[in-house]
């Protein structure tokens, strides 16, 4: 059964977020609000984390797990950005984008797309995962929380918990984070290429 953290969202309370981030220190997988829906979120090096999300989303190796940063010093331990990237990606966040670049040695292969050696990251604009992030101390590897088959991802953290009891290990609801996902851009190649329009605007990238 999931525990459930009812979390103000201007204002979180200390001693929930230190259960959470305990919890995830501990191997938990939690479904936890962004500045763009809910996500599910474990630790980094986590293989139960990453198959229980593989699991409940029903997806193939060659999905794109994103790294979910406190700030740019900690994204930039992760990922190869040069100096135009940089400006790019910096001018953006934190925000409602994720940037998908080279992965550096610090990122374990099994969070790597197989062949480009990839990985997804962002810097939310959210107060109650920003404070998460804070008290861990490192970087979520996170996938959006959208089941299989539907067209949405959920934006209630009562509903969440209803129907993921079983298979997440705890929930924060901090209401509703809305259900439009990040805009992904690729800079893997050296060029901004928009891979997804979301609720990020790409008018710099274009």
């Amino acid at each position: 059964m999931a525990k459930y953290f009812d979390v103000h969202p201007d204002n979180p309370q200390p001693r929930s977020i230190a259960q959470v981030a305990d919890s995830v220190r501990s191997g938990a997988l939690i479904a936890y609000p962004t500045d763009s829906c809910y996500a599910l979120g474990c630790r980094l090096g986590s293989r139960d984390g990453i198959d229980r999300i593989r699991s409940i989303r029903a997806l193939d190796n060659r999905h794109h797990f994103t790294l979910v940063c406190q700030d740019f010093a900690q994204l930039g331990q992760f990922v190869q950005i040069d100096n135009d990237v940089f400006r790019a990606i910096k001018a953006s966040t934190p925000g409602s984008y994720t940037f998908i670049l080279p992965a550096t040695r610090e990122v374990p292969r099994m969070l790597q797309h197989p062949k480009k050696k990839t990985v997804g990251v962002r810097i939310p604009d959210h107060v109650v995962t920003q404070a998460l992030l804070a008290e861990l101390g490192e970087p979520l590897l996170s996938s959006t929380l959208l089941l299989p088959g539907e067209d949405e991802p959920m934006t209630q953290g009562w509903e969440i918990k209803d129907r993921l009891d079983h298979v997440v290990d705890a929930v924060i609801d901090s209401g509703d984070c809305g259900t439009e996902p990040t805009t992904v851009v690729d800079f893997s190649g050296g060029e901004a290429e928009i891979v997804r329009q979301g609720a990020g605007d790409t008018t710099r990238f274009e």
